[in-house]
C-alpha cells in the first residue's frame, strides 16, 4: 500500500490489519528517500527481515520505529496507528479515558501516546498566514460572573487566536497560542511564528497590539460584542466546545498541545483523505520523547509558577 486515504475505519483495519503491516507502512515512509545510518552517517546498507535496515559500514541495525515517535510503543503498532487515526480523522475531541477503553490500553499509557501524536501535530511554522487575518484573545475555563472584558483570573487559561479568512470571508486557517497575560510581549510570539508581515491584520482596540504596528499592518476596530469578528468567535466557541469533550482537567502546561491538535485538524479540514498519512509522516520525522522528559518539564513548570 502506497498511502492510506480516507476516513473509513473498516477500510483502515482492512489495509493495516496487524503490527507487521503497520511496520511496513512506517519503513516505506522512513526510508523513502534512502537509508542514512544514525550511528555513522553511511548511506550504504540493506533492508533485512522484519523491516529493519543493516548498515554495511558500522553494522548497526535500525528498526522502522527507531528514532521516531513510535519508538518503544508498549501496546503494539496497530493500536498506535488506530489512536493516530482516531485523533486525526475524528471531528470531536477524544479523551485518553475513552481511547484507553476503546483499544484496551491503560489510561495513562493512552494519554502519553496521545501527547506524542499532538507533538507531531505542532505547526512547522513554515507557512505563515498571509492575507486577511483577524486576531483576538480568549480564556478557557468559563465566564466570570459580573465581569466584562479581559479576565486576569490566574485560574483561567489565556490564549490568543489568529484566523485567516478567504476572499469570500470563510475560515481558511487557524493558529492558537497559550499566553500568560495580554501584554504586547505575550501577544508578539503568535505574530512572529504564524503571521506574515505583509498580511492585513484586524484586531480590536486593545492597547497590547499598539507596539506591533511598527512591524505589522494592523488595523484596530471596535469589536461590537464580537459582531465585527464573527468567524473568529465561531472558531473560539468551537475550541471551547472541543475542549469540553475532554472529561478531565487540561492543565495550563498541557493546553498548548491541545491547541496544536485542534489547529492541525481544522487547517486540514479540506484534506481529510490524506490527514492520517500526514500525521504518520510527521510522527516518523519527529524525534522520540519519553515519559521522564514530560515529568521533568512538568516539575520545572510547577516550580517556576
Amino acid at each position: 500500500m502506497e498511502q492510506f486515504e480516507g476516513q473509513d475505519i473498516l477500510n483502515f483495519i482492512k489495509e493495516l490489519p496487524n503490527d507487521d503491516a503497520c511496520k511496513a507502512y512506517l519503513s516505506k515512509i522512513k526510508w523513502q528517500d534512502g537509508f542514512i545510518c544514525v550511528k555513522c552517517g553511511s548511506t550504504k546498507g540493506c533492508e533485512k527481515a522484519g523491516y529493519n535496515y543493516h548498515c554495511y559500514n558500522c553494522h548497526h541495525v535500525e528498526s522502522a520505529t527507531a528514532n521516531t515517535l513510535f519508538h518503544k510503543v508498549k501496546f503494539g503498532l496497530q493500536k498506535a496507528f488506530c489512536v493516530a487515526f482516531e485523533m486525526s480523522t475524528s471531528s470531536k475531541s477524544i479523551s485518553s479515558i475513552q481511547m484507553g477503553k476503546r483499544f484496551s490500553i491503560r489510561q495513562g499509557t493512552a494519554w502519553f501516546f496521545m501527547q506524542k501524536v499532538r507533538k507531531a501535530m505542532k505547526s512547522s511554522q513554515k507557512y505563515p498566514l498571509e492575507k486577511l487575518i483577524h486576531v483576538d484573545e480568549f480564556t478557557v475555563g468559563g465566564k466570570e460572573e459580573g465581569k466584562q472584558g479581559r479576565s486576569y483570573d490566574s485560574k483561567k487559561k489565556k490564549a490568543v487566536i489568529a484566523v485567516e479568512l478567504t476572499d469570500n470571508n470563510k475560515v481558511k486557517r487557524v493558529y492558537i497560542k497559550s499566553i500568560d497575560n495580554y501584554s504586547a510581549k505575550s501577544l508578539t510570539p503568535i505574530f512572529e511564528e504564524h503571521i506574515s508581515t505583509s498580511a492585513k491584520i484586524i484586531t480590536d482596540k486593545w492597547r497590547g497590539y499598539e507596539p506591533l504596528k511598527e512591524i505589522y499592518n494592523i488595523e484596530q476596530i471596535y469589536s461590537n460584542n464580537g459582531a465585527n469578528f464573527k468567524q473568529l468567535h465561531i472558531v473560539i466557541m468551537q475550541v471551547k466546545s472541543w475542549l469540553r469533550a475532554v472529561p478531565t482537567h487540561v492543565s495550563k502546561w498541557h493546553i498548548q498541545a491541545y491547541f496544536d491538535e485542534f489547529c492541525f485538524r481544522i487547517n486540514r479540514s479540506q484534506f481529510k483523505t490524506s490527514i492520517f498519512h500526514k500525521t504518520i509522516c510527521r510522527m516518523v520525522e519527529t524525534k522520540p520523547i519519553y515519559q521522564n522528559q514530560l515529568k521533568q518539564k512538568l516539575t520545572k513548570y510547577v516550580a517556576y509558577n
